[in-house]
Order: C-alpha cells, then sequence, then structure tokens
C-alpha cells in the first residue's frame, strides 16, 4: 500500500479509498493540463460522464456530434498541447473516425476514450445495440489501430500501466491513442501497480556530432543559406528553437503552406511562404538558389509543395525531422531535432540577413472601398486587421489558400488542417479553440460550402459563450473544387442551397452580431463593429462575393498549371 497517498483523490485530504478507474483517467489528463473533454452522451458512456460530472477540475463540453467533438478536440489540442474525446461504442467512435484520422495525419495528440458494453454481456458474446451484431466487441478497436498510435482495452487491473503508456505515446508522436473500458469497469477500484519512469528520450552524440559536422562544412562552402520552417517543427514544440537558430544564423527565413504560423512573420529576416511555382517568384528564387537549405520539420506532401512545383536541392538540404537529420544523402538516425538544432546555432556561421527587403503580396494598398468584394481587396484588410495574440482558424479551400500569404502579427496561432484537408475542419476547431483559450480574440474564416457540413457548432459556441468572429466568404458553392477539377465546367455537384447565414445564430437561439455586406468599405466597417461586439457575443459576417471564380492569386497560377498539365 506504500503508492496509496499518491492514489488519494486531489481534493480529498482524509479518504484514503483507491481511486476508480474513471477518477485515475480523469486525474492523469488533469496533470497534462486538460481542464475540458469533448465528445457526445451514449448509453455505453453514462459511468464516464457521471464520473466526469461529479470530477473536480475537468468539465464536460458536448457537441452536436461527434465528428464535431472529434474537430473540437483537434482544435484545442493545438492550443494547449494535447486533448480528449469521450464517444459511445459503435456509432460514436465510428462518426469520430475523420477528426481522429485526421489528427494522425497532421500528429496531433488527443487521448480518445470510448465506453463500451458491460464486461459480463461482452464475454458472453450477446448480441448488444451498437454493434455489427455479431457479437465481436473487439472490431472496431481493431479499426482504430489504423489510425492511431497507440490502443488499449482498459481494466481495473491494467488502467495504472495502460493509461500513463497511452498518454506518453500521444505526448512523443504527437498524434491520436484510443482507449476502450467497459460502461461497468469505469467505476471499479483500480488495481495500485508500480508504473514504470522510463528515462527521457536522448539523441545519440556520435551520430549529432556527425551529422552537425557535415552540416558544418556545407555552411562554410555556402554563400546563400536559408532556413524553411514547416508543420512539424509547430508540432513538435520547436519553434523558440527555430527563432534562436534564425537570430544566430542571420539568413533569410522563408515557411512552407503547411508550416505557417510556425515562424515570427515580424522577424526582418522572414521572407514568406515558399509556395513553388505557384506564389512569390522572389521567394521561390531565394529558396531555390540557395546553396544551403536548412528544412525544419518538411512534410513533401502534394499540396504543401505547390503540386511538387517546388525544387530543393537534396544535395544542399539538411532535413531535420523531430528524430532523425539528413543530411544530402547521408541520414543520421537518432538525433532529436531540438539538440540538433541548438548544435547548429553553435556552429559559429553568421550571415548577412536580407540584402533586399522582399514585398509582402498583401502589403497595405489603397483600397477603393465602393468596390465589390473580391480577393485582391479583402485579403489586404484581414492582413490590416489582425493584432497580437489573435487565434486564426481557416478552412480547407480559397481561405487556405488565400490567408496563407497574409502577413501574420507576432505571437498570432495559425490553424489549419493542410494535410487532412477535411472540409467543415474550421468551425469545430474554431469552438475547440475557444474553449482552450477564452480569453484571446478569435476570427474563423470559412467557406459557405464548408460551414453547411459543420454548422451546428455555431450553436455550441453561443451555448458555452464563446464569441469568436466568423467570416463566410458568400460565393456560390465550392470555389476550390471548381479549380481543382480543370476538365469540366459548371459542375453542378459543386453547386450548394443558399442559406441565410447571418440567421444561423437566432435559429440555434442565441444573440450575435451578424451582417451581410458587399463592398470594402462595409467590410471595413464591419471588422470596426465586430472588433468591439465580440467582447459581448459571437460575430458572424456574411461576404458577399459575385464572382464563383475569384480567388487568390497562387489558386489562379494553380489552375493554370494544371490546365498545361
Amino acid at each position: 500500500m506504500k503508492n496509496m497517498k499518491s492514489m488519494v483523490k486531489p481534493d480529498s485530504h482524509n479518504i484514503m479509498a483507491p481511486k476508480t478507474v474513471g477518477q485515475y483517467l480523469f486525474d492523469c489528463l488533469k496533470l497534462e493540463g486538460v481542464t475540458e473533454i469533448f465528445g457526445v452522451a451514449g448509453d455505453y458512456n453514462f459511468t464516464l460522464l457521471d464520473t466526469l460530472e461529479s470530477y473536480n477540475g475537468i468539465k464536460f463540453i458536448e457537441g452536436r456530434n461527434e465528428l464535431n467533438s472529434g474537430y473540437a478536440s483537434d482544435g484545442y489540442a493545438r492550443m494547449k498541447g494535447i486533448s480528449a474525446l469521450i464517444t459511445t461504442f459503435g456509432v460514436g467512435e465510428l462518426s469520430a473516425c475523420n477528426p481522429i484520422a485526421g489528427a494522425f495525419s497532421e500528429h496531433i495528440p488527443i487521448i480518445h476514450i470510448v465506453g463500451s458494453p458491460p464486461e459480463k454481456d461482452q464475454k458472453e458474446h450477446k448480441l448488444m445495440h451498437h454493434t455489427l451484431m455479431d457479437g465481436n466487441f473487439d472490431v472496431f478497436r481493431k479499426m482504430y489501430e489504423q489510425i492511431t498510435a497507440y490502443s488499449a482495452v482498459l481494466t481495473p487491473e491494467n488502467a495504472m500501466i495502460e493509461i500513463p503508456a497511452a498518454i506518453r505515446v500521444a505526448k512523443e508522436k504527437k498524434q491520436p491513442v484510443y482507449l476502450v473500458v467497459a460502461d461497468d469497469l469505469v467505476a471499479k477500484p483500480i488495481m495500485v501497480r508500480e508504473v514504470p519512469l522510463l528515462p527521457p528520450r536522448t539523441s545519440d552524440t556520435q551520430t549529432l556530432q556527425a551529422a552537425v559536422e557535415q552540416v558544418r562544412q556545407l555552411l562554410e562552402h555556402s554563400s546563400s543559406p536559408v532556413i524553411l520552417v514547416d508543420v512539424k517543427s509547430m508540432r513538435f514544440g520547436l519553434q523558440n528553437a527555430v527563432l534562436q537558430l534564425a537570430d544566430t544564423l542571420n539568413v533569410p527565413v522563408a515557411s512552407m503552406l503547411f508550416g505557417k504560423g510556425a515562424f515570427d512573420e515580424t522577424h526582418p529576416n522572414y521572407i514568406g511562404i515558399y509556395l513553388g511555382s505557384f506564389g512569390s517568384t522572389e521567394v521561390q528564387s531565394i529558396v531555390e538558389n540557395s546553396d544551403c537549405i536548412i528544412a525544419l520539420g518538411l512534410v513533401w506532401a502534394d499540396v504543401n509543395t505547390a503540386s511538387y512545383t517546388a525544387k530543393l536541392n537534396s544535395l544542399n538540404t539538411v532535413d531535420v525531422q523531430p528524430d532523425f537529420v539528413k543530411v544530402g544523402k547521408a541520414l543520421y538516425p537518432n538525433i532529436l531535432a531540438e539538440d540538433m538544432l541548438n548544435a547548429v546555432k553553435n556552429i559559429g556561421y553568421k550571415g548577412q540577413g536580407l540584402l533586399k527587403k522582399v514585398d509582402f503580396p498583401y502589403n497595405l494598398k489603397k483600397i477603393n472601398t465602393d468596390e465589390l468584394l473580391m480577393a485582391a481587396g479583402y485579403y489586404p484588410i484581414f492582413q490590416q486587421m489582425l493584432k497580437k495574440d489573435d487565434i486564426l482558424i481557416v478552412e480547407t479551400g480559397t481561405f487556405y489558400n488565400g490567408m496563407a500569404e497574409v502577413r501574420l502579427p507576432s505571437n498570432v496561432t495559425y490553424i489549419g488542417q493542410g494535410g487532412w484537408g477535411s472540409i467543415g475542419y474550421a468551425t469545430p476547431s474554431s469552438f475547440g479553440a475557444n474553449i482552450a483559450a477564452p480569453e484571446r480574440r478569435v476570427l474563423l474564416f470559412t467557406g459557405d460550402g464548408s460551414l453547411q457540413l459543420t454548422a451546428q457548432e455555431i450553436s455550441s459556441m453561443l451555448y458555452y459563450g464563446c464569441k469568436p468572429i466568423i467570416f463566410v466568404l458568400n460565393n456560390n458553392g465550392y470555389t476550390i473544387e471548381k479549380y481543382l477539377n480543370v476538365k469540366t465546367k459548371d459542375q453542378m455537384y459543386n453547386n450548394i442551397p443558399q442559406w441565410s447565414y447571418t440567421k444561423l445564430a437566432e435559429a440555434f437561439g442565441g444573440n450575435a452580431f451578424t451582417t451581410i455586406v458587399r463592398t470594402n468599405g462595409e467590410l471595413e466597417q464591419a471588422i470596426n463593429q465586430a472588433d468591439i461586439e465580440c467582447a459581448e457575443r459571437l460575430c458572424i459576417i456574411e461576404m458577399i462575393v459575385e464572382d464563383s471564380m475569384d480567388a487568390p492569386e497562387n489558386m489562379k497560377r494553380m489552375r493554370n498549371y494544371m490546365l498545361k498539365q
């Protein structure tokens, strides 16, 4: 009983009873800073939710469906580093497959907890509701093995081993994990076990020295090095190390599309987004003519490389990944990224910074307030409205491409699902971000088509007192899909019903500031008013864009490239 003291409930000083499976689970999550858990109630998770209701320090946040709750837990994890999701067996957990697969793809740690039928019924292979009617209760866990980094069936006997193990894997790999527990076991006392303490991960010293020596030789013969920042530097918490490296080396810094927001865009050496042939020709020239590219957390995917028009000389590239480094053709395993960045910082190289000032696409131009809304006008307006500490969530599609080249103020959190790219992600993700950081201004940029997939979560935002400013780009359908399909025109499947977006708040029973804008001037006025209103209530600004094929320049270049192909 020597561990009994550590098993006492945090708010209890006299009771020495062992924790239940549910209490211990929530204790472990609380230690990780989780103060809210998302999900949807179902009869197989009632005991989990009853335990949570009486637990001090974590609140249950119920979404309108499991798909949205999964996206919300994704947005929450991007803000706080980790999150949790509770669903019921079968029907609930399968609805959450999409967001959990997205979190696996995007390196987002979510602890997915599933309440399953009573253990006795499972052992007898009874035909229970929410099952495939075949007596198999392990089929969904096996499905989840493909889209999670760890899975376990919790019991009172293994809870003290499996729960910390799952959380550790989620934190190390930055990916979701899956825990399923029978409804009748949640309130059972756990068996007190010795939890093994694993040593912290470290780099292989010799391999690290060899990699750094090769980088030293590259830099010594380099006249135009560049740092290229991508998404995994953000996911694995390397932003400060990257910033220090940029300050020390004093070389130009560009971001990849997926890595938007990973580097301080007010930094004097920042040159913008590297989008291959679809983006700024100036940035493309600086990056592709570099004789030493230090790439941090690079993901060489189709969207991220602008249909692979991005051209990096692999012989001159230092590819720093979370747990290995590649320099030219040489692979150096078992090196932690932070150790590598610190070692390169100490090489002693000092560059000349930017040789000339780089022009950003949306730097303030004179805006004609009477002009109808078009991308060329409203993106500069968005750039002007942004503030330090804002949280920006951009939807897959037109906004994801256009907002990429908006220059961000310092300490802005930028959220977009570039790799998985599930349309409808941004609205419930914004809900999760709001819950995680209620003191910060949240700006959601979504399209009319995307919003129609997950609009229910505006109801949750109103219910839980969230106050984001929501920009709805109403351009009559799926513009990004129209751009991607160059084979045909006027496809019926890219059209959508016309909704009254500003009336959604009223339909959901909430109070919101809403307005419809059609010109640059009206948009500026609406932004100014929403900046005041968002202190008290949610805001919806519907932007009417007459030309459904209007889009930012990088999308136009993408379409021209695809037409030539």
